[in-house]
């Protein structure tokens, strides 16, 4: 019995003594969290310890193309770095030197096998080695005109109704698909946004991804939500002749509402996370805008007639998918990165298809209207009334 109790003695005292030594681990950070270099040209990061280490420990550097895959000799981004060597006394923080090899990108993490360090799986750098900064600042701007473009797409058709007081002509299905849109994408982007449970959800997925959704993309979808109600009710104020919603429009919409509803109890229930279930919105949106403007390009053919609904928020639609497009391929070729575009072939393909039938409304604009002379002798736009 005294030797055990020397035993257990002799164990506690070594558990102790690992505790005293190792009990607060270091933290190693790492900035900035991003990069952004030209081929053959290079930049500083900052590796800092919260407090000095009571021995030797090595740091090896690794590179990862951020799917788990470790980028070949021949296909390096950036040039490999030196392993740090940390004694005890140095300095706590060092400069890590970044050159850029090849167009990419490549997270750049930490790795040791010192059991003072704390976990290091979380601790890197994004770096995005690009072919050109000139052409880079010329993707931002692109960047910055679509989304001026996409946003004042909705005022000329609010200002044509006003100016008309009547919705004639604005196909109302059309109306309706793009209000739920708006919504289901408002509520995509504000939760995943603002709503930290469902950010660490995402980043448990994508452990050294970015969030999707910023600022810039909250702000337009709610934009676009406002104004769409703001269509919604003055298609309820001013005249709509004899238009209104079709049947088949009303029966998509009430299968969407109720799969969100029973999908919110099947999320309430756990059987499902709150990301995937905010997901959902993402598709429908992405659905929606698949069949959104097929009513009202049918009903200008079937009407020959283009009056009541505003061309000019077309062009300003066209303007924003054509930059959107143009900027998806200056990004892949900057960075020789063509996944961005074949890996979301969906981005993609909604952004053509909405050109697509902007083109269309544009062709219809030109066939359904003529010149004529008012009583006054004033050129006026008009459109063309066939029987």
């Amino acid at each position: 019995m005294k030797s055990m109790f020397i035993y257990k003695l002799f164990f506690y005292l070594l558990i102790g003594l690992i505790t005293a030594v190792y009990g607060s681990n270091v933290t190693v950070t790492l900035t900035p969290k991003t990069i952004t270099l030209e081929g053959g040209h290079s930049s500083n990061a900052s590796l800092c310890l919260s407090q000095s280490l009571s021995k030797t420990a090595i740091l090896l550097f690794t590179y990862d193309t951020g799917k788990g895959v470790f980028f070949s000799d021949d296909r390096e981004v950036v040039a490999p770095l030196h392993n740090l060597t940390l004694r005890r006394g140095t300095p706590l923080c060092r400069h890590v030197h970044i050159s850029g090899v090849n167009p990419g990108h490549v997270f750049v993490g930490v790795n040791s096998t010192s059991p003072e360090f704390e976990d290091l799986s979380s601790l890197y750098i994004r770096v995005d080695v690009i072919k050109s900064s000139a052409l880079n600042i010329v993707s931002v701007v692109i960047g910055w005109i679509y989304f001026v473009a996409w946003t004042l797409a909705g005022y000329p058709q609010v200002y044509t109704n006003w100016r008309r007081k009547s919705v004639v002509g604005l196909n109302l299905d059309f109306i309706s698909y793009n209000m739920t849109s708006f919504i289901a994408y408002a509520l995509y982007n504000c939760g995943l946004f603002w709503i930290p449970s469902i950010q660490a959800e995402y980043f448990v997925i994508h452990p050294r991804g970015i969030n999707p959704v910023q600022l810039n993309d909250v702000f337009f979808a709610l934009h676009a939500f406002v104004l769409s109600l703001f269509i919604v009710i003055q298609c309820l104020i001013y005249d709509r002749g004899s238009q209104k919603i079709s049947k088949v429009c009303h029966a998509i919409q009430g299968l969407i509402y109720l799969f969100l509803v029973i999908t919110l109890f099947v999320a309430v229930a756990g059987k499902i996370t709150w990301l995937t279930y905010l997901y959902y919105f993402s598709y429908i949106k992405l659905g929606i805008t698949l069949i959104k403007y097929s009513p009202q390009a049918y009903m200008i053919y079937k009407t020959k007639s283009i009056e009541g609904f505003s061309i000019v928020a077309v062009a300003c639609d066209f303007t924003g998918g054509l930059f959107s497009v143009l900027q998806m391929f200056l990004l892949s070729i900057n960075s020789d990165d063509w996944g961005s575009i074949i890996g979301d072939p969906t981005k993609f393909g909604l952004g053509l298809f909405s050109m697509m039938f902007d083109v269309v409304f544009l062709v219809q604009n030109c066939m359904y209207k003529k010149v004529v002379v008012d009583e006054e002798r004033t050129p006026i736009l008009i459109n063309e009334e066939k029987s």
